[in-house]
């Protein structure tokens, strides 16, 4: 059987943007990927922050969504205001 690679567009918003050092990235990966797998194979050394929000294909998702070759991830600091 040959297993196919998945090329995952990652975007990066408002101060996730800053934390991180970049606005986009591209993972690609042999298995099936959810979005937190998404996140650890972008950011190895960035831990994934508590209550980030998170998009594929602009429709908000859990972090155990899984995503498909092609897919874009989004990826949202928490909301906060008052």
């Amino acid at each position: 059987m040959v297993q196919t690679i998945m090329s995952i567009k990652v975007r990066y918003f408002a101060s996730l943007k800053e934390t991180i050092g970049k606005s986009e990235d591209e993972v690609s990966g042999e298995r099936t990927l959810s979005v937190s797998d998404v996140w650890r194979l972008a950011n190895q050394s960035t831990e994934l922050p508590e209550n980030i929000l998170a998009a594929v294909n602009m429709d908000y998702v859990g972090l155990d969504t899984n995503v498909n070759d092609g897919d874009e991830v989004a990826f949202f600091p928490p909301v906060t205001g008052g």
